[in-house]
C-alpha cells in the first residue's frame, strides 16, 4: 500500500487539478480509488485464492494529466465511464484472456523484471544523498535475510522509519486527520471528449497497466483466468466513476511484493497478503483527505528503499524465468531491454513495446 500510494498519489492528485477538482472532489476521488482498490483486491483474491492485486492506472492518470485540459468535472467523468465501459467489456467477452495465451513465460518473466528493473536501481541512485538511511536500511535487510528472511522487509521499514524520525526526516505538521466523503459528479458524455481521451485511457491502461499486471500472475505461477479480472475492475470503475473513480486495473509492482516468497513461502497462502492490502487500501480510502499529508511526510529515499529491496527477489526470479530457454533469449533479452528503457510512443508505456517487439522477435525465430 506504501509504495502504490507514494509512488503515484501526485500523478492522480495533477490530474485531478487538470478537471478543476475543488478540496471536496479530490478528497472525493482519492476516497473512491481507495475503496475500490480496497474491494477488488479483497473480492478477487478471496474467490480465485491467489493475490490479485489491483492499483489506480497510473499511466492513465499521467494522460489525464494533460488530456483533461480544457474539460470540465463533468466531462471527464464520462470520459471516465464510457474508458470503464470498455475495460468491462474486454474483459467479460474473454478477448484479453485469448491474446495473453500466446505469450510465452519467458517474455512475460523478461516484461516483469524489466518493469521492477527501476526500482532495484533507485535504491543506489539515493544511496549517496541519503547515505545514512539508505545504507542502514540496506544492512539491516541483509542481515534479516539471513536471521528472519520472512520479516526482512517490515523489519527494514522499521528501521528506516526510526532512522528517518530521528534524522527529522519526518514532517508531521502537515498531517490532519480528516475522514473524507464520496462527492457525486454528474457526467456528460462528449463525444469528442470520450474518443479524444477515453479511448486512449482504456488502450493505455490495457498496456501499461493490465498486461504487465497479468504477466506478473503469470510469471509467479498464477493461471488464474484474465478476464474476469479484467471484467469486475472495469465494472467497478463504471460504478465509482461518477465519484472520481477514474480507472481501475490489474497491478504489477506492489502485486510483486505480495507474490514473493517473502509473504509466504507456500504460493498458495499469498493471497492472504494480497487481502491485506486490500483492508490497508480501504483504510486510507476512508481517510483519504489526510492520505496527501501523510505520504508528504515521509521522505522519498525511504519509499523507494523499502520497495526496491522488496522487489529484489522478484527482479531476481523474472531474470531467471527470462534466460531459462536457450532458444528463447533473445526474443526475453529484447523484452526486458525495452520495458527497462522507458521508452514511451503515442503514449503506450515500454512494457507494451518491449513484449511487442519481443513477440515479433520470438515469432521471427520459430519460423527461422
Amino acid at each position: 500500500m506504501l509504495v502504490g500510494y507514494t509512488s503515484s498519489a501526485a500523478i492522480v492528485f495533477q490530474a485531478a487539478n487538470a478537471a478543476g477538482a475543488t478540496a471536496a472532489e479530490m478528497a472525493s476521488w482519492m476516497c473512491v480509488l481507495g475503496v475500490g482498490m480496497g474491494v477488488t483486491c479483497i473480492g478477487l483474491s478471496l474467490w480465485s485464492r491467489t493475490p490479485v492485486l489491483t492499483a489506480w492506472s497510473t499511466p492513465g492518470a499521467a494522460l489525464l494529466a494533460t488530456g483533461l485540459a480544457g474539460l470540465t468535472m463533468h466531462q471527464a467523468i464520462g470520459v471516465f465511464l464510457f474508458s470503464s465501459l470498455l475495460l468491462t467489456i474486454a474483459g467479460f467477452s474473454g478477448s484479453f484472456d485469448r491474446i495473453m495465451r500466446h505469450v510465452p513465460s519467458t517474455l512475460a518473466a523478461a516484461m516483469l523484471a524489466g518493469v521492477l528493473l527501476r526500482f532495484g536501481l533507485e535504491v543506489f541512485v539515493v544511496l549517496p544523498t541519503q547515505g545514512l538511511l539508505v545504507g542502514l536500511m540496506l544492512a539491516c535487510y541483509l542481515v534479516c535475510r539471513r536471521v528472519f528472511p520472512r520479516y526482512a522487509v517490515p523489519l527494514t521499514l522499521v528501521a528506516g522509519l526510526t532512522t528517518a524520525v530521528l534524522q527529522g526526516l519526518v514532517h508531521t505538521d502537515a498531517i490532519t486527520l480528516e475522514v473524507a466523503h464520496p462527492v457525486w459528479m454528474t457526467p456528460d458524455f462528449s463525444l469528442p471528449a470520450m474518443l479524444g481521451v477515453g479511448v486512449p485511457l482504456f488502450v493505455v491502461t490495457m498496456a501499461s497497466q493490465n498486461l504487465p499486471g497479468l504477466a506478473v500472475l503469470r510469471a509467479n505461477g498464477y493461471q488464474t483466468p484474465a478476464s474476469p479480472l479484467i471484467g469486475w475492475t472495469g465494472l467497478t470503475g463504471m460504478l465509482l466513476g461518477p465519484f472520481g473513480g477514474f480507472s481501475y486495473n490489474l497491478a504489477a509492482i506492489t502485486a510483486a511484493i505480495c507474490m514473493s516468497k517473502d509473504a509466504d513461502p507456500d504460493p498458495g497462502n499469498r493471497y492472504r497478503a494480497a487481502v491485506w492490502a486490500g483492508v490497508f487500501y480501504l483504510v486510507t480510502g476512508v481517510f483519504g483527505a489526510t492520505v496527501v499529508g501523510l505520504f508528504v511526510a515521509l521522505p522519498r529515499a525511504l519509499v523507494v528503499t523499502i520497495a526496491g529491496l522488496a522487489l529484489l527477489g522478484t527482479i531476481a526470479s523474472g531474470l531467471a524465468g527470462a534466460l531459462a530457454h536457450e532458444g528463447e533469449r533473445d526474443a526475453a533479452i529484447i523484452t526486458f531491454l525495452v520495458t527497462a528503457s522507458g521508452l514511451t510512443i503515442v503514449g503506450i508505456g515500454s512494457a507494451f513495446w518491449g513484449l511487442a517487439l519481443g513477440m515479433a522477435v520470438y515469432w521471427l525465430n520459430r519460423r527461422a
